[in-house]
């Protein structure tokens, strides 16, 4: 007799993390937290807490006081426990697509004499949109892996497009449509030995998946905090640079935050030594405080068990699906997959359409893809067996 949902949920060790999440009572299931997390009730007390004292009660001293070092120390919080990383390569900045614009292009400046920059067709449009800018305005040339979509960027597929010209490889760690988990260590050395440097996205793996960046030698990667960090709609991202190339790494956005002497006001720019390089303007304050929220929420939970809850999550989804006879497109050996799951359907949209009217929130992917987002800390058994009862009635229809 297969498992209930009551009972998975009661030998569930992170289940008293759900508590700790706003949960919208009207939702039969929330299966989107790979686009946009729930919010944790200790940021709606931590953000209105500033509002009142910081921003209200100390105004502009605030920056002196504390909110000048944020994007370094909430930077430090998370590469120590989200990312593996030391101090002193991460920072809390911009948007994924505004670091991701900087770190293409001080990847590039640390390679110079090449001219390629690899991409797979399959990676999320943004990432492709900024290699293709990147390489216009240096001069380079974009090369094109075609993977399958399940299987994705494998050794193989990657050694198609290493040479003597390769000088960045940009990676998406889990494949924002089949949930896919590439091989960060293995795929960073085949870059490495071919003389390029890698800057991974880890916008579907932050928070949900254990990283070593800097056991795995990364070079640079780049992650949102709205997902699995759950800091909000429009949260800042993160960047990482390895300190091995952070005094060859050269941005092109230099506003005075990455400057050595940030109040100095010179009339000539000398950029900071440290990971403040990175930095433009004036960070968010606000948004910042709602990832170290999400960051010490990860932290106290731990991310080997939350990826332990992942991959039973998604093992469940599985089940459920199959036993439906449903297509799925996320592979089936839970080390090769993310926090999602991806259904196949002919009409894909129509489906998660009828979910939402229902009260079920999935993810819709032009053109025929329903992503089911599976969120450890405030994802429960019971909700996603509820979304896939509904998931799998709309598909018969």
């Amino acid at each position: 007799m297969p498992v209930s949902p009551a009972d998975l949920d009661g030998a569930d060790r992170l289940s008293a993390f759900r508590d700790r999440f706003v949960i919208d009572d009207d939702l039969v299931a929330y299966l989107d937290g790979n686009s946009l997390g729930r919010l944790p009730k200790a940021t709606q007390e931590r953000l209105a807490a500033f509002v009142r004292e910081e921003w209200g009660g100390r105004l502009i001293r605030g920056w002196s006081e504390s909110w000048v070092d944020l994007p370094v120390a909430v930077g430090d919080e998370l590469g120590a426990a989200l990312l593996g990383a030391a101090s002193g390569q991460t920072v809390i900045a911009d948007s994924t697509s505004v670091n991701l614009y900087k770190l293409l292009h001080a990847a590039a400046g640390v390679r110079p004499g090449r001219d390629e920059i690899v991409i797979d067709v399959t990676n999320f449009p943004t990432d492709r949109y900024l290699v293709e800018s990147v390489a216009s305005a240096r001069g380079m040339t974009v090369r094109w892996l075609e993977p399958d979509l399940v299987e994705n960027v494998t050794p193989d597929v990657l050694a198609t497009a290493l040479g003597e010209r390769t000088a960045v490889v940009v990676l998406s760690h889990v494949d924002y449509r089949s949930g896919t988990l590439l091989d960060l260590p293995g795929l960073t050395d085949a870059v490495h030995a071919a003389g390029g440097v890698v800057v991974w996205d880890l916008c579907h793996s932050a928070g949900v998946v254990p990283i070593a960046l800097d056991a795995a030698a990364v070079d640079f990667a780049v992650g949102c905090t709205y997902k699995y960090v759950n800091a909000g709609p429009g949260a800042p991202a993160f960047a990482y640079v390895a300190a091995r190339h952070l005094a060859d790494a050269r941005q092109p956005i230099a506003g005075w935050w990455s400057a050595a002497d940030l109040f100095a006001m010179s009339d000539t720019y000398e950029t900071s030594p440290t990971i403040r390089r990175m930095l433009s303007g004036t960070p968010s304050v606000s948004g910042i405080l709602a990832v170290q929220e999400g960051v010490r929420l990860i932290a106290e939970a731990g991310v080997d068990a939350i990826r332990a809850k992942s991959e039973a999550l998604t093992a469940y989804a599985i089940e459920l699906l199959d036993a439906a006879g449903l297509e799925i497109v996320t592979p089936r050996e839970p080390g090769l997959r993310g926090s999602h799951v991806t259904v196949r359907h002919a009409e894909a949209r129509e489906v998660a359409a009828g979910m939402i009217e229902r009260g079920v929130v999935p993810d819709f992917r032009e053109p025929d893809l329903i992503r089911l987002g599976l969120s450890p800390l405030s994802t429960s058994y019971a909700e996603v067996a509820a979304g896939v009862a509904v998931l799998v009635d709309c598909a018969a229809r």
